[in-house]
């Protein structure tokens, strides 16, 4: 197997490497599926539920109404209008003004509740992370692990950390974005991501074995998961187990033959094909010539 064709498969899919405003990783953050972006128990309104109904039609449309709303209320309310703002400037790409509108929502929210203050911090370090602001994510996102450590939120506390290992990989401080997933993967071993991200990090670092130990937690946990079956193939080549990495990458094409990771494993499987074809019919290089007689001698 050609160095060359590892080297490149090493610099291909790299999930720790997102925070652009296109990246699925960022935009589709856990967070928000589990639930950041909507309040805690008793912390809603009609309007704010009408607000988010109306981010499914027309999100340009919510961002509107939030910041008519934010500018003609106090208290919960400006509160539920920062955040509606916020997940509204976020599906439209306006990372600024996500950012802004998240961190105000954290300000204005009593010091008390520090579940709703750690998520309110998890989306603004995640808004600064899509605008390219790794520094600002940092500083947001240790706000977050902060408040969910006081509130005893683990789960949170955990998407946290993974965001704030992204934040350090972009500013290239791997060994703390190592100690960042430790730790996520510990609060919430139960989250595919964590591993996931953790075994990227570890094979960016090249610490293989360890990749492919955190690597196979993941698996274990969304087996059917496109992007770890491509990390696990890259991981699987660069230990050179080259049949490891085909199986990985035909069970994406497999899996999700239409999707942006089939693409990706496509393409790997192409030039590990072609590279094996190219070693196959290579012609081997002539012997070297045996070496002189020894001389006897004179006496």
């Amino acid at each position: 197997m050609s160095l060359l064709l590892a080297l490149a498969l090493q610099v291909g899919p790299n999930p720790l490497g997102g925070a652009m405003p296109g990246d699925d990783l960022v935009r589709d953050r856990p967070a928000r599926r589990d639930g950041a972006a909507a309040p805690d128990a008793g912390l809603t309104s009609a309007w704010f539920e009408g607000c988010l109904a109306q981010l499914e039609a027309d999100p340009a449309r919510a961002n509107a109404m939030a910041q008519i709303r934010r500018a003609e209320t106090t208290g919960t309310d400006r509160v539920l209008a920062n955040l509606c703002l916020g997940t509204a400037s976020s599906q439209l790409g306006l990372w600024d003004e996500a950012r802004t509108a998240f961190a105000a929502a954290r300000a204005e929210t009593p010091e008390d509740e520090t579940r709703a203050r750690a998520r309110f911090a998890a989306l603004a370090g995640n808004a600064a992370l899509a605008s390219g602001d790794a520094a600002g994510a940092l500083e947001l996102l240790t706000l977050a692990e902060r408040d969910a450590r006081a509130a005893k939120a683990e789960t949170l506390e955990a998407i946290a950390a993974i965001d704030r290992a992204r934040a350090l990989v972009a500013l290239e401080r791997e060994d703390e974005a190592l100690a960042a997933l430790e730790s996520a993967t510990t609060l919430a071993p139960e989250r595919a991501e964590g591993w996931l991200l953790k075994a990227t990090l570890l094979r960016r670092m090249e610490k293989l074995a360890e990749a492919q130990a955190a690597i196979e937690r993941a698996a274990a946990l969304t087996p059917k998961d496109a992007e770890i079956g491509v990390e696990a193939g890259v991981i699987a080549l660069l230990s050179g187990r080259y049949e490891a990495a085909r199986a990985s990458w035909r069970s994406v094409v497999e899996l999700a033959p239409d999707g942006p990771f089939a693409a990706t494993a496509r393409q790997y499987l192409a030039q590990l094909d072609e590279a094996s074809e190219s070693e196959a019919t290579q012609v081997p290089p002539p012997a070297p010539p045996p070496p002189p007689a020894p001389q006897e001698q004179p006496r």
